[in-house]
């Protein structure tokens, strides 16, 4: 029987296996494809990442961006830049067997081509089982996705908003596109409740729609629509878009569940880690996957009587900013055009929420500044002759 099991090896799964083998825990990670292995993802990284993670990652980031392209419906354009990075771009299957290799080298066990198909808590242990074996430890970390088999299982009752998006991945030369090094383009007017988006790598551009508010009852026209118009796709080839659920944060009802149990814990999508504004997710993976693992190793060293210490930590550092998130992002997408003109008009909003994505401001005190600002403008419109 292993100390811990953990179901899913992204960056959620790959980032606790590997703190659970540093503690000297014995570890097993089930991956139910090969790494690496492709996955439908946008891979923005924010520039935040640097905080958390090894400076090697860098040897799998395809392109460092420095300047946002904002664009309402194709039109309306107008950027801005940034010294520093914003953003890094990766592909999934690069990145994510980047992590599963840390996992490795810190002496985890992984098993790939192993689908868990059914798990089981008993008093002293779970019970996980594969499509080619059965196996048992005395902690399970669910870090299985937005259709995480762990959540079904063992959270009964939990349920998260989940909204979809669309996205593919454009062949190109760098030359064949209007579209300069280092930016990306995010357009407000392209699907309801979200946003489309161009994000650069090595040989190919990753294009898709994404909706974070409300029903979208067509969102593969309005990702047809966009590509059909993007100016950095003219003359490119655009593939059929591949749909893929995002997990969103969903809310106080959300709160009120445990992401805990007396023997598991859910990390990353599948505990619906996403914020609502970009819908970003990998960065919150892997500091949850860090934050399960320490809280598991606390426990099985008999340092605390169980595992809710995690989800006080995940009310701590995700849930407060995910709740100002969700009110900035209520406005954002009911009155979009309305926002698209307002940050038009203020491009040092949008450095501020630059400085969330470098890892200098959170949402929390970016929206007390931007409060501030646009109160200080109002007061200076009114008493202007």
């Amino acid at each position: 029987m292993h100390d811990a099991l953990v179901v899913g090896m992204g960056p959620a799964g790959a980032s606790a296996a590997a703190e659970l083998a540093r503690a000297g825990l014995s570890v097993l990670g089930l991956e139910w494809k090969a790494m690496p292995r492709y996955k439908v993802c946008g891979g923005a990284l924010s520039a935040r990442m640097d905080k958390i993670l090894e400076p090697d990652y860098h040897g799998v980031v395809e392109d460092t961006i420095h300047r946002v392209r904002f664009q309402f419906a194709g039109a309306e354009t107008f950027e801005i830049s940034s010294p520093e990075p914003m953003a890094y771009m990766v592909m999934r299957d690069r990145f994510d067997a980047y992590l599963c290799g840390k996992a490795l080298e810190a002496g985890a066990e992984v098993r790939e081509n192993e689908r868990v198909v059914k798990v089981r808590e008993c008093t002293d242990r779970v019970e996980v089982e594969t499509e080619r074996e059965r196996y048992w430890a005395k902690v399970v970390v669910g870090a299985d996705g937005a259709n995480s088999v762990v959540a079904r299982a063992l959270f009964a009752g939990r349920r998260g908003t989940m909204l979809g998006a669309l996205e593919g991945e454009v062949p190109w030369s760098g030359a064949s596109s209007c579209l300069a090094a280092g930016t990306i383009v995010l357009d407000l007017g392209v699907v309801k409740g979200g946003y489309g988006w161009v994000f650069p790598k090595e040989r190919r551009l990753s294009v898709g729609v994404a909706g974070l508010q409300g029903r979208h009852r067509n969102p593969r026209s309005a990702y047809q629509g966009f590509v059909r118009a993007e100016p950095a796709l003219g003359g490119l080839e655009v593939p059929d878009g591949l749909g893929h659920p995002i997990p969103l944060y969903g809310g106080k009802v959300a709160e009120q569940h445990p992401l805990t149990t007396s023997r598991s814990l859910l990390v990353g999508d599948a505990a619906h880690l996403v914020d609502l504004v970009l819908g970003e997710g990998i960065y919150y993976a892997v500091l949850s996957g860090r934050l399960a693992a320490r809280t598991t190793v606390d426990y099985l060293k008999m340092l605390t009587p169980d595992l809710r210490a995690y989800d006080a930590q995940v009310v701590k550092e995700f849930y407060s900013e995910f709740r100002t998130a969700a009110r900035m992002a209520w406005t954002l997408y009911t009155f979009p055009r309305l926002a698209h003109e307002a940050l038009r008009r203020r491009p040092d909003i949008l450095h501020l929420y630059a400085d969330i994505l470098k890892g200098r401001e959170t949402y929390q005190s970016f929206y007390a500044n931007a409060r501030a600002r646009a109160k200080e403008s109002f007061a200076q419109l009114l008493g202007s002759p």
